[in-house]
């Protein structure tokens, strides 16, 4: 009686989570729109961008140019709660954070060996079918770069 009563609570926890996570504006996948997005030159440029569910947490996957002009693909796996997670499959990055603003933003930060390296702020439009990445970071020279990317929900 007691296994069935914990297996039964742990998947309605589950469930529950899922569904917070479903009606988060950021889930699902989102493609650039090169004509409306200004990504400065030595800047990544990421081309389709995934947010999913992966358990109680997030797992966000991009794929698309690197600021060294090949391609890219990294993964991050963890929460929005502004506390660093590790980023797989990035040279240039191996810790990012989120920190939930509001419902439809979040802040982003990538850090290299503890430093900082690019920041976003994340934006979905009230009608979820557009998002909007302001990015800010250094190149390699020390040149403050910015840039801004537009994303379709698919």
């Amino acid at each position: 009686m007691k296994a069935r009563t914990i297996i039964l609570t742990v998947m309605v926890c589950m469930a529950v989570a899922a569904m917070c996570l479903a009606s988060d504006p950021n889930m699902g996948t989102w493609k650039l729109n090169a004509a409306k997005s200004k990504v400065a030159a030595g800047l990544p440029k990421p081309v389709t961008v995934v947010y999913e569910a992966a358990g109680d947490k997030v797992k966000v996957t991009v794929d698309g140019i690197g600021a060294d002009g090949q391609p890219m693909h990294n993964e991050w796996t963890g929460a929005f709660d502004n506390k660093d997670y590790p980023v797989t499959g990035d040279p240039s990055v191996d810790a990012r954070s989120y920190k939930r603003v509001n419902d439809h933003t979040l802040m982003l930060t990538n850090k290299k060996d503890g430093k900082v390296t690019t920041t976003a702020r994340v934006s979905v439009s009230a009608d979820g079918k557009t998002r909007t990445v302001e990015t800010r970071g250094m190149s390699s020279d020390g040149k403050m770069l910015r840039g801004s990317s537009v994303y379709d929900k698919q």
